[in-house]
């Protein structure tokens, strides 16, 4: 659906019809906020096929490019975040602000949801201030192990707000608190792919162990650098690695993995089902989302944490599974130093690899999309 196509005249949707439930899921930004979005989209359709759902996103951002790709409409706001690295960037948010506002009371007034979902990011916020500001349930899903301030100031008129874990009560209300873990794409927690079909997608062997390098969506500077580095040594230890680079600063890491035939190098990763079945061990960021999905996939992992994250909440989350003797972790300070060696000791101990796989399967959430998805549609008026 193009942007500025009717809302209420989306082919195939409900609206023809029987006015079935309609919601709006706001926010983005990241592959940690979108592709849970997707996920509860997805359940909600499952067991409410004649519900609606919008997405509304920011301009700009990956959600206005992976939501349609999904098969669901988006609606782009024109509203950027606080820029911590150039105060002059900031000049024009109060207008983005303002104007994001006005764009929100227009898409929820012609759309008229029953309830608006948030999933974190720079939408969510002025779409649930002013659904609630209109009486429309809200609800929100925190991935975190440390709330965002957007979402501590709606969660007191939420209706209901979603978790990953306990502790959530020094954010929220605690009666509004579920625990439901975080959700994760159907692709990855039902995939039956082997190693061997995986392998094969990706143009590698079979006899060679495999480095799955991922810094999110956008890329870690840390990692990328260290494989970089190091990439031209694996191939002597018997090593192969699929190396998602982010987009920041993606063609230069391309162009250097591209030399190497043990080497998939690419500036995304569309199929990280087939990615996960494939890789023997995997080096990460430790946000919310990536943890979910390695639980899940139940992969050796060496964590390399974002430092500025908000309260360090990715070392609060690597550390969790470091402590459980489920993974490793190296300090992002520390990559050039230790994170090359951390990554290579794994892969060629096989009975260190067994160990974190056990362990780190114990952590795994397969149907958190479908706890949040009933417990919305439950809440709802039934038609």
């Amino acid at each position: 659906m193009s942007e500025d196509q009717n809302i209420n005249e989306v082919s195939g949707s409900p609206f023809r019809g029987r006015r079935g439930f309609r919601i709006i899921i706001a926010g983005g930004g990241t592959g940690g906020h979108i592709f849970p979005a997707i996920a509860i989209a997805n359940a909600i359709k499952l067991q409410q096929p004649d519900a609606g759902i919008l997405f509304i996103g920011a301009k700009g951002k990956m959600e206005m490019e992976k939501v349609p790709q999904a098969g669901y409409p988006i609606k782009g706001l024109d509203i950027a975040g606080f820029d911590r690295s150039s105060l002059l960037k900031n000049i024009t948010l109060p207008f983005k602000l303002i104007k994001s506002f006005s764009q929100v009371r227009k898409i929820i007034d012609e759309f008229k949801p029953d309830a608006a979902v948030g999933v974190g990011g720079y939408s969510s916020f002025p779409v649930l201030k002013y659904a609630q500001s209109k009486g429309i349930k809200t609800f929100i899903h925190e991935s975190n192990s440390f709330a965002g301030k957007s979402n501590m100031l709606l969660g007191k008129k939420a209706t209901k707000i979603f978790v990953a874990g306990e502790g959530m009560e020094k954010f929220f209300p605690a009666e509004k608190i579920m625990i439901t873990g975080n959700p994760v794409r159907k692709s990855i927690a039902q995939s039956t792919i082997s190693r061997t079909e995986a392998l094969y997608f990706f143009g590698l062997s079979e006899d060679k162990k495999t480095i799955l390098a991922v810094g999110g969506s956008l890329g870690a500077k840390s990692i990328n650098e260290v494989m970089a580095k190091h990439v031209h040594e694996l191939e002597s230890l018997n090593i192969q690695l699929i190396w998602q680079t982010g987009k920041a600063t993606a063609a230069a890491y391309v162009e250097r993995g591209k030399a190497y035939k043990n080497v998939w190098v690419s500036d995304f990763i569309q199929d990280m089902d087939k990615a996960y079945a494939a890789a023997d061990v995997v080096v990460s960021r430790a946000g919310a989302m990536s943890v979910a999905e390695l639980c899940v996939a139940q992969k050796p992992t060496v964590f390399v944490p974002y430092p500025l994250a908000a309260e360090d909440h990715q070392t609060v989350n690597a550390k969790y599974l470091v402590d459980k003797d489920a993974a490793l972790m190296v300090k992002d300070s520390e990559t050039q130093a230790k994170l090359f060696a951390a990554i290579t000791r794994l892969a060629t101990d096989e009975t260190l690899q067994e160990k974190f796989k056990t362990n780190i399967a114990k952590y795994s959430v397969t149907n958190a999309d479908e706890i949040v998805a009933r417990e919305i549609l439950e809440t709802l008026p039934q038609p």
